[in-house]
């Protein structure tokens, strides 16, 4: 470890050391975090970040760029061989970008999409009225079934044929069932619709087969690189035909974004290959396993879970039964040292910044290598600190166990020794 930060700048090198030792300490369940490797590390920490490189390998607006060129290759190749699509771009910054590189593709200001409600498990970037999105473009919104609290597909496509939206998204970020993306296709046909499957949670899960895949039925596939993927920080888009990939290239430069990040782009490439290999396919099968192990035993704690359970990484916490609130629970729950999201639940009374849910999700704690007899463990952690409606002293003791059990699954000891 090079320590150059620590003489130039004492302040930020102990925050960063006091980041990196709660993530040590705190069992990490919230569902869009991950831990990425040092080598992935090592790349986004690399001079790579020096590089201006607008345009695309072979075909860039810059001088000097054949070796960022090799790196964007690799990415793209990578990426494209992850999830078997003929056109791939690497260079969102991110999975709000990404999808915003799609809708500038093949929307104008004012075209109408279809996507799910927010408060329901949808994502800001898919037309929220306060984001950039539901500022351009017109939104109607599907909800699920008040009852099954699951997508309601022949409603979806009644909207569809009802609205011809120019684009319908699918994919969410708080939905824990598996999404049937060949009916979404059927929708869009219906109305001559673009899909847009946004896989940013669950993308891990589908490169592995472990949830059923968006393409061919997709036209784009977009998602970020740093949940399930357990890579960099940043975006990608997936397009079904080479013709839509160029129009994607496009729209995302130089339409919606300028320089690449030449450094996090080496770090995606790096975090492919790690994907690619058959230890990949084992943790994304340890994913499912933990998920369901943990519903499991919050379901026979008590606790209720919005549906049921889980097909996927993660769950939502129905905190009404105790009358207890998101904002609590994420509280209390972080005393605890068990870090939590609140999270609207489908028809929530509550407002969004209170909510009457927590999303929890397993992706961070299985790659620290737990499996089912510590997701057994956590459930009745959590159960125990929601059912004692968030009281001091039972947070302590659950703080105790939470303690007990990190020390048996350390993470980044190398760098935190070196601290």
């Amino acid at each position: 470890m090079h320590h150059h930060l620590k003489n130039v700048d004492p302040e930020i090198d102990a925050a960063i050391g006091r980041e990196v030792e709660r993530q040590h300490q705190h069992l990490e369940l919230i569902a869009s975090e991950n831990f990425v490797s040092e080598a992935v590390l090592e790349a986004m920490g690399s001079p790579l970040t020096n590089k201006y490189a607008e345009g695309y390998p072979g075909k860039r607006y810059y001088g000097g760029c054949e070796f960022v060129d090799q790196a964007e290759d690799l990415a793209r190749n990578r990426l494209k061989k992850l999830f078997n699509a003929p056109a791939a771009n690497v260079q969102p910054h991110s999975g709000t970008q990404a999808n915003m590189g799609v809708y500038f593709a093949v929307m104008k200001p004012g075209d109408t999409i279809l996507s799910m409600r927010l408060d329901h498990g949808g994502h800001l970037s898919h037309g929220h009225p306060i984001s950039m999105v539901g500022q351009y473009f017109k939104i109607v919104s599907y909800m699920v079934d008040e009852k099954t609290e699951r997508l309601d597909y022949d409603k979806i496509k009644a909207l569809a044929v009802e609205h011809k939206p120019k684009v319908i998204v699918c994919g969410y970020s708080a939905y824990p069932r598996t999404i049937d993306f060949k009916t979404f296709r059927e929708a869009a046909d219906a109305c001559g619709a673009y899909l847009v499957a946004d896989i940013a949670h669950i993308a891990g899960l589908v490169a592995t087969g472990n949830h059923p895949h968006p393409l061919p039925h997709a036209h784009f596939v977009t998602g970020t690189t740093h949940k399930t993927l357990r890579g960099p920080r940043g975006g990608f888009i997936c397009a079904a035909t080479d013709e839509l990939g160029v129009m994607v290239d496009k729209a995302m430069f130089p339409g919606i974004q300028g320089g690449p990040l030449c450094h996090v782009i080496a770090a995606k490439a790096v975090a492919f290959l790690e994907d690619l290999q058959p230890s990949f396919k084992t943790y994304q099968d340890q994913i499912i396993k933990n998920a369901r192990t943990l519903a499991e035993s919050l379901t026979s704690e008590g606790i209720r879970l919005v549906t049921g359970g889980t097909d996927n990484h993660l769950m939502l916490i129905d905190l009404r039964p105790q009358e207890q609130t998101g904002k609590a629970m994420e509280k209390a729950l972080g005393e605890a040292r068990i870090t939590v999201n609140k999270n609207t639940i489908p028809y929530d009374p509550q407002k969004p910044f209170v909510t009457s849910g927590i999303r929890v999700g397993v992706p961070a704690v299985t790659t620290r290598g737990m499996k089912e007899p510590e997701m057994k463990l956590i459930g009745v952690l959590i159960a125990r600190v929601i059912k004692s409606k968030g009281d001091a002293a039972v947070a302590a003791e659950v703080r105790k166990e939470v303690e007990k059990l990190v020390e048996k699954f350390p993470l980044y000891a190398e760098r935190r020794a070196a601290m």
